[in-house]
């Protein structure tokens, strides 16, 4: 891995894809999330994946993909702890395979770059027209978001944590923002993410001096003071907050988010890894085979750790007369791996399923990115395989003290809806 620094807050990371046929260019803008940008944020990548002044048709500019071996574009969206994230990404066959010598990568970072620096500005604004568009795209996600009720109990339980937090911001914006979004409002999102942002360039399999150069020749005239992004934070409650939300559904939801009262450290995050899987992130998890199986207590029941917020979050689906049961459960089995060691069969199987894990995090070029972005944001740049040295190394006393730290801070619970009298 070969990390450079072309100017202030914009970095190209060069990443070892030599075992792949193709390659992959993204360019990562990294920002301090608003509410008050939200919805034109959620918006933008939207109308940047439509096409950019050299290639503003879609239809086109699909075609100018097809004709290099079937290339691909993406633009996309998201958040992760307090700083919003756009991410433009091309990928496509390496240049040795290509047919007539073509300079691939040329191409590629031309599309990339122009995508991100070359908006189709029509009147000195973002096209009202692909604005108005994807305003309605963005409009048909935010209703269908209540349809998925597992993930709609996790954001409601978000919400009630992260308050008004820029963690709490959310990813596809306020739906009762749309109707008043205009293509200025779009446009000053995108000109505050050009002036504002972290820039992380990754290339895995391209021509790097392609990139280097187009990330120079795409900054020369930008105004631009990065921000200095924030660090880990953490959410803790002096009393866990309890919320049910009536719903007519056939199963009902359960999420509880865990917080301790001090941020770990970055040299807790392998304990975390086991921990979490131990507690629920596996088929062998205590989550799993007391709360499910033996109990029979939930559909499912799993948890998972964000690093960047240090929450422990637990989601099952549920009876609905079995909410509180669940609940209870899942506490008592917090109770339980907090107060004595865990054995060293489920250390073993956690580790196990963990480095295998690890071990298959460069079998994608997606994967391989992901992975060393991930580090990026946590502030570090550990391989894999290093991590999965740390993992070995976690006893069971390294699990309790880590589990010891989790209190409940938030429960949301969908209920059955009751029927009303007429």
């Amino acid at each position: 891995m070969k990390r450079i620094t072309l100017a202030p807050g914009a970095h190209v990371t060069v990443l070892p894809a030599e075992k792949f046929n193709r390659c992959r260019i993204s360019i990562n803008f990294i920002w301090r999330a608003s509410k008050e940008r939200a919805t034109a944020e959620a918006v933008l990548p939207l109308v940047l994946e439509r096409g950019y002044a050299d290639c503003p048709d879609m239809t086109e500019l699909s075609k100018r993909l097809a004709r290099l071996y079937g290339a691909a574009l993406s633009v996309d969206g998201t958040m992760s702890g307090q700083n919003r994230i756009l991410t433009v990404s091309v990928s496509g066959i390496k240049d040795r395979f290509a047919l007539e010598n073509e300079a691939l990568s040329r191409e590629y970072a031309d599309i990339a770059f122009g995508t991100a620096f070359r908006p189709y500005i029509v009147n000195g604004v973002l096209d009202g027209e692909a604005v108005a568009i994807e305003k309605e795209q963005l409009r048909e996600l935010l209703v269908g978001e209540i349809n998925e009720k597992r993930s709609y109990c996790i954001r409601q339980t978000r919400r009630r944590l992260y308050a008004d937090s820029p963690a709490g911001v959310e990813r596809n914006g306020y739906i009762e923002e749309l109707d008043g979004l205009t293509a200025e409002d779009v446009t000053a999102a995108y000109r505050h993410m050009l002036r504002h942002a972290q820039i992380e360039v990754y290339v895995l399999g391209a021509q790097e001096e392609e990139v280097q150069r187009s990330l120079c020749a795409a900054l020369e005239g930008v105004e631009r003071t990065p921000d200095t992004l924030p660090q880990a934070i953490t959410f803790p409650k002096e009393t866990p907050e309890y919320y049910e939300e009536p719903m007519a559904t056939v199963q009902g939801k359960l999420c509880m988010m865990f917080t301790p009262k001090e941020s770990f450290r970055r040299e807790d995050l392998s304990a975390l890894r086991v921990a979490s899987a131990i507690f629920g992130g596996l088929p062998t998890s205590r989550l799993f085979q007391n709360v499910r199986e033996k109990q029979s207590l939930c559909y499912y029941c799993a948890s998972s750790f964000t690093s960047l917020t240090n929450v422990l979050c637990v989601d099952s689906g549920i009876e609905h007369g079995n909410a509180q049961k669940t609940q209870q459960s899942i506490l008592h089995e917090l109770a339980e791996i907090s107060e004595k060691p865990v054995s060293q069969q489920e250390l073993q199987e956690a580790k196990l399923a963990l480095t295998n894990q690890l071990a298959a995090v460069g079998d994608s070029l997606r994967g391989l990115e992901s992975w060393y972005f991930s580090e990026r944001m946590r502030g570090g740049e550990k391989t894999p395989q290093e991590v999965a040295r740390e993992v070995e190394a976690v006893t069971a006393q390294d699990v309790q003290r880590i589990m010891s730290r989790f209190s409940l801070a938030v429960s949301y619970t969908l209920t059955k809806e009751e029927p009303t009298d007429e």
